[in-house]
């Protein structure tokens, strides 16, 4: 990416972390999955993880404006390089969601353990009570 599509991103992303709301959410939900193709879906892991991380309720709001700006980011077809650019137009795009990924590692990944921990505990739930 060049330097000017560079800062463009980053400006874009800025803007949509800073104004991020509620409606923002329902735009990322009918749009989302349309966005699993090219090298989006290398890191849909990812992005499905900053999806979950704004659904639920239980995460702070800061976290949560920050992945809406990205997720917002990568549903909009016009940014620093239009999705409609074949090959090139979703590079952008990977670019902002890893480094809201990165931006977000300790928060996420303390997410995603608590996520792991709540499923364990419903599945040995499950289980017990299969037994009685």
């Amino acid at each position: 990416m060049k330097k000017d599509e560079q800062v463009k991103s980053e400006e874009m992303y800025k803007e949509y972390t800073n104004n991020a709301n509620e409606e923002d959410i329902n735009k990322i939900a009918n749009n989302i999955n349309k966005m699993k193709k090219g090298p989006i879906a290398k890191i849909w892991d990812q992005v499905s993880a900053l999806w979950q991380m704004v659904k639920d309720p239980s995460v702070a709001w800061s976290s949560k404006a920050v992945a809406i700006g990205a997720l917002i980011y990568l549903i909009s077809p016009i940014d620093a390089i239009p999705d409609v650019i074949p090959v090139l137009g979703l590079t952008d795009d990977v670019g902002v969601i890893t480094a809201t990924v990165a931006s977000l590692s300790y928060a996420l990944s303390k997410y995603m353990k608590k996520k792991d921990i709540e499923e364990y505990v419903k599945s040995i739930e499950y289980n017990s009570e299969d037994k009685e």
